[in-house]
């Protein structure tokens, strides 16, 4: 899946079936829903959960929890804005581009 495709399919009601869970709740984020969000990638683990989970956290308002999670997936905290944020981490996690 592209990042043209998956931004299209927000338009949809549900994810689409066989996205990682981090691309779950990050897809669940963009449309809204921080909980369902923070619940699917709370139970994950990984650099590409904590990574999610640290953009969950500084769109949340909550710095220092941010900031812990940016650490757990090796990742500097983000500084721009929460949009170009968003599509840095799904482009990447959808293999578009190279994170490690």
């Amino acid at each position: 899946m592209t990042l043209a495709e998956f931004q299209r399919s927000l338009t949809a009601k549900t994810a689409p079936r066989g996205l990682a869970p981090p691309l779950v709740a990050l897809w669940w984020a963009r449309k809204g829903d921080w909980d369902k969000a923070h619940e699917i990638v709370m139970d994950q683990e990984g650099r590409a959960a904590a990574w999610v989970h640290a953009y969950l956290h500084r769109v949340e308002g909550d710095a220092g929890n941010a900031a812990y999670w940016y650490r757990q997936a090796q990742r500097p905290a983000a500084s721009g804005t929460h949009d170009a944020e968003w599509a840095v981490i799904a482009a990447a996690l959808l293999g578009e581009t190279a994170w490690s």
